[in-house]
C-alpha cells in the first residue's frame, strides 16, 4: 500500500524546510528508520528517517526546494502497484514537482521571513552564477570561500556543504616570491615596520546566519512576551561528586563516564514530576501540563546553539541519560541531526559549568514555562557544624514564566531539586 512522506515539523515554530538531498533515489528500496533525506530548517540540517518500508516510487519535490511543513514530498509503496498520485497526494503537489526538470532547478536565496521557492532555469540566472545549495552558500559566505572556484559533487554539479567545507579546510595556494611578482618601487621596510607595531584590522560586517536570526527572533519574543522571574539556589554538590567518582571508577575501561550534567538531568526530571506546572506551557487561556518529561540541554554549535532533548528523562537511568545526551550532542555538533534529537522538549537546562561560570540568568525557551541556568560546581570555603572547611557548591537559577507559576512554587521546586542532588542515591532507585 502506498504511503505519503510529508515535510516533518521539527519544532513548534517551524513553518517550512529546504529539501537539501535525497538519500534514496526513485525506484530504490528503503527500510523504516533508514535515512531518506536531508532537510534544512532555520536551526540546522536534519537527517530525516523513513517512516515506511518499501520502494521510493516518486520524489514529489526536487532537491533545493523550500517546502511548507506537512506537504507531501515523496511516495513509498510496493514496486509494482498502480498509484494514483493525484488522488493520493493532491493534484497541486504532483503538478508543481513535475513541471520543471531536476537538472534545471535552483532556488534563490531568501530570508526566513520571505522564504518562498523561486525556480529559475540556466546557470546565468542562478544566484552568483553558480549552482549551490542554500546551506553551501551560507557556509561559503561565513568562511570566505569563492563558490565560482569550486566543482560541485552534488546532483547536476551542484555545490553542497562538503564541497565548501573541504575548500575551507584546504591550505592556501602558495604565492609567488619571484622578483617578477614584486611591483616596481615597492617599499621593503614598510611591511616590516607595520608588522612590528601591529596593523589595525578592518571593520567586518558578518551577516547573521539563519540559525542566529531564528535565535534572535525567539529570544526577543521571550523577553517581550514572557514576564519572567528568577529564583537562585546554592547546592551542596559534594554527594554528587563523590558518587560520580565511585561510579566512574566502576565504569573504568568501558568507555563510559557519567558527567555532572547527567545527574542534573535526572534530578530535574524527577523534580518536575512533582511540579508539573513547570513542565508546561501557556496554551491560550489555560496551562497545558505535559505528560512526558523531556529535558532539553542547550548545546553550543557554530553560530549559535541548539537544544538536545532527552525524552522521558524521568524514566531513564543515569547511564541511559548519559549515553543518549552524548550521542545526540555529537550528532548536533557534526551536523548529522535526527528529528528526535532536537524536538519536543518540555523544560530546558542551560549548563555553563564547564566554563567556570559562577551564576547567570537564562532566557526562557518558548513555549516552555521555565529554564534552569546552571553554574560551575566549585570547591569553596564553607561552614559546617560551626567550623570552616572546604566543600563543593553549585549555584543554579530558574527562570519562570510568571503567567504560569509563582515564586513560591519555583522556590519549592529548587528545594526538591536539592533533595535529589544532596542525596543522589535516590536518582538510582
Amino acid at each position: 500500500m502506498a504511503e505519503v512522506v510529508t515535510m516533518p515539523k521539527l519544532g513548534f515554530d517551524m513553518a517550512e524546510g529546504t529539501l537539501i538531498r535525497w538519500a534514496v533515489a526513485e525506484g530504490e528500496t528503503v527500510e523504516k528508520g533508514a535515512l531518506l533525506a536531508e532537510i534544512e530548517t532555520d536551526k540546522a540540517t536534519v537527517e530525516v528517517e523513513s517512516m515506511f518500508t518499501g520502494t521510493v516510487r516518486k520524489h514529489l519535490v526536487n532537491e533545493g526546494t523550500i517546502v511548507p511543513v506537512n506537504t507531501p514530498i515523496a511516495v513509498v509503496g510496493d514496486p509494482d502497484e498502480e498509484i494514483d498520485y493525484v488522488a493520493l497526494t493532491g493534484e497541486d503537489a504532483v503538478e508543481e514537482t513535475t513541471s520543471t526538470p531536476k537538472e534545471d532547478t535552483a532556488v534563490t536565496e531568501t530570508t526566513p521571513e520571505t522564504a518562498a521557492p523561486a525556480v529559475q532555469t540556466g546557470d546565468a540566472n542562478l544566484p552568483g552564477g553558480v549552482r549551490a545549495t542554500p546551506l553551501a552558500r551560507r557556509i561559503a559566505e561565513d568562511k570566505g570561500v569563492d563558490l565560482t572556484a569550486l566543482d560541485g559533487s552534488g546532483p547536476s554539479g551542484r555545490i553542497v556543504k562538503i564541497d565548501v567545507e573541504s575548500a575551507a579546510a584546504a591550505p592556501p595556494a602558495p604565492t609567488s616570491t619571484t622578483p617578477e611578482s614584486i611591483p616596481a618601487k615597492t617599499p621593503v621596510v614598510a611591511p616590516l615596520v607595520a608588522s612590528a607595531i601591529g596593523e589595525t584590522p578592518d571593520d567586518k560586517r558578518i551577516p547573521l546566519s539563519r540559525l542566529r536570526q531564528t535565535i534572535g527572533r525567539r529570544m526577543v519574543d521571550s523577553k517581550q512576551n514572557f514576564p519572567a522571574f528568577y529564583v537562585t539556589h546554592d547546592y551542596d554538590m559534594g554527594p554528587v561528586m563523590a558518587l560520580r567518582k565511585q561510579i566512574n571508577a566502576m565504569l573504568d575501561g568501558s568507555g563510559e563516564k557519567l558527567s555532572v550534567n547527567d545527574f542534573l538531568v535526572k534530578a530535574v526530571a524527577l523534580a518536575l514530576r512533582q511540579f508539573p506546572n513547570l513542565n508546561a506551557k501557556l496554551d491560550g487561556d489555560a496551562v497545558l501540563q505535559y505528560g512526558r518529561v523531556n529535558v532539553g540541554n542547550a548545546v553550543a554549535v557554530e553560530n549559535g546553539l541548539l537544544t538536545v532533548v532527552c525524552h522521558d528523562a524521568d524514566r531513564k537511568s543515569l547511564r541511559e541519560i548519559s549515553t543518549e545526551v552524548k550521542a545526540k550532542a555529537g550528532r548536533v555538533r557534526s551536523g548529522k541531526i535526527q528529528p528526535e534529537d532536537i524536538s519536543d522538549s518540555t523544560f530546558s537546562i542551560s549548563n555553563l559549568g564547564m566554563f567556570d561560570v559562577d551564576n547567570f540568568l537564562a532566557i526562557i525557551n518558548p513555549p516552555e514555562a521555565a529554564i534552569l541556568a546552571i553554574g560551575s560546581a566549585m570547591q569553596v570555603p564553607v561552614v559546617e557544624n560551626g567550623e570552616l572547611t572546604k566543600g563543593w557548591r553549585m549555584k543554579a537559577t530558574i527562570s519562570v514564566d510568571h503567567r504560569v507559576s509563582d515564586g513560591a512554587e519555583a522556590a519549592q521546586f529548587m528545594q526538591k531539586l536539592a533533595e535529589f542532588l544532596e542525596n543522589p542515591v535516590s536518582l538510582m532507585l
